[in-house]
């Protein structure tokens, strides 16, 4: 039997975004065993972090000057390529600077697939005539807790972290091989220079501008609460072992968010749908911030999670409505502000939380207000709605 032809357009997106969203919990949970491996302090761990979001902003630049030239399916090739080589190395590497330089190498390509695999949702959503782009990112999730847990069982197993890396690149060699060649080979873009017959128009930027800021207090807010909740929590006087469950919390209504995100988004069009979210997000940020106890800012959590769960996806399936002909583009540039996103996140509650407490969660309530420009952007946008 045939699978569907929606079927078949999924799939291979979605496989995409499940082996990002694994790789990336691989990357991060394996940090703690490097740490120690190469002799790595607090702060050089931070700088790495630090520096894994520079990088991921060049990917996300590289990943556009890929799809002008060959289309969004070469760019998510070359940037799991790129995450297969710093997966490879940095598993295997006997000196911190060649470790360092790895884990540059895979945040490239992790920005890199950020874009791409974006490009080819919006491709999807528009070959189907319908959202897709929520259980898209619900496949990033639901990779990440697998990478998670594959991880646990490593250490648990004494295979290792670096069993755990070289596995996960190796499911990203399978990809590459098996996967990447049914991704759509539209090209999505401007044409390269060296085909063009006249000037090319530039992008419009406030609509890139007014997406982007969604995207930056979506991640503003994933940042803040993937790095502080169980710091907050602990504040709060709740037992290590119950701490980490902000997160878990936090991670559930994601899931649950993003996969109610495209029949939510069917009835209420994208600008309901992120209204909705902005809401949902600021009274998050409002509860752990002003209202005290534990079983307050698990609530809080939860109700930010149930924001970006919406805001992340509604915010890239606009992003590829501004200018369709050259959707690529647009995307890769409204992508960079997810970065900007992740550092306030977790550097400016950072700074915030041993003086004020939750009070820093106030941070990401009144970003998330900014996200208000990107809902008037998706007003004035036809929702496929079939």
């Amino acid at each position: 039997m045939e699978p569907s032809p929606e079927r078949s357009t999924f799939a291979p997106v979605a496989a995409s975004y499940a082996l990002q969203g694994l790789g990336y919990a691989v990357v991060v949970t394996a940090l703690p065993s490097f740490q120690s491996r190469h002799a790595l302090d607090a702060t050089m761990v931070a700088v790495i972090l630090l520096g894994v979001c520079v990088a991921a902003s060049l990917g996300s630049i590289l990943a556009d000057l890929v799809a002008v030239r060959a289309g969004s399916r070469s760019a998510v090739r070359v940037g799991f390529l790129l995450q297969v080589a710093g997966l490879a190395v940095a598993a295997l590497s006997p000196s911190v600077v060649l470790f360092i330089a790895a884990i540059a190498v895979y945040g490239i390509g992790l920005g890199a697939i950020d874009a791409s695999s974006n490009m080819q949702g919006v491709l999807v959503e528009r070959r189907i005539d319908r959202p897709a782009l929520g259980r898209f990112f619900a496949a990033y999730t639901v990779g990440a807790i697998v990478g998670a847990v594959a991880m646990s069982l490593a250490l648990a197993l004494t295979l290792g972290a670096v069993a755990a890396l070289l596995v996960a690149a190796a499911l990203q060699v399978v990809l590459v091989l098996v996967v990447v060649p049914r991704l759509d080979g539209t090209r999505a873009a401007r044409p390269p220079r060296d085909e063009r017959s006249a000037p090319t128009a530039a992008l419009p930027r406030a609509p890139i501008v007014a997406l982007g800021l969604v995207v930056l207090a979506a991640f503003t807010v994933d940042a803040g609460v993937s790095t502080w909740s169980s710091v907050h929590l602990t504040a709060l006087g709740v037992g290590a072992a119950v701490a980490p469950l902000g997160y878990a919390l936090y991670q559930a209504a994601v899931l649950a968010s993003r996969l109610g995100t495209d029949p939510l988004t069917r009835r209420i069009g994208r600008s309901g749908t992120a209204v909705a979210g902005v809401a949902v997000g600021v009274l998050g940020g409002l509860v752990v911030a002003l209202v005290p106890g534990s079983a307050a800012a698990l609530v809080g959590f939860a109700l930010s999670g149930l924001a970006v769960g919406v805001l992340v996806p509604v915010a890239f399936g606009a992003a590829g409505d501004v200018l369709p002909a050259r959707s690529d583009e647009v995307i890769a540039r409204v992508n960079l502000f997810n970065y900007g996103g992740a550092l306030l996140g977790a550097v400016g509650i950072g700074a915030l939380i041993d003086g004020v407490g939750g009070l820093a969660f106030l941070i990401p309530a009144v970003i998330l207000l900014a996200a208000v420009a990107g809902v008037r952007v998706m007003r004035r946008q036809p929702v496929p709605v079939a």
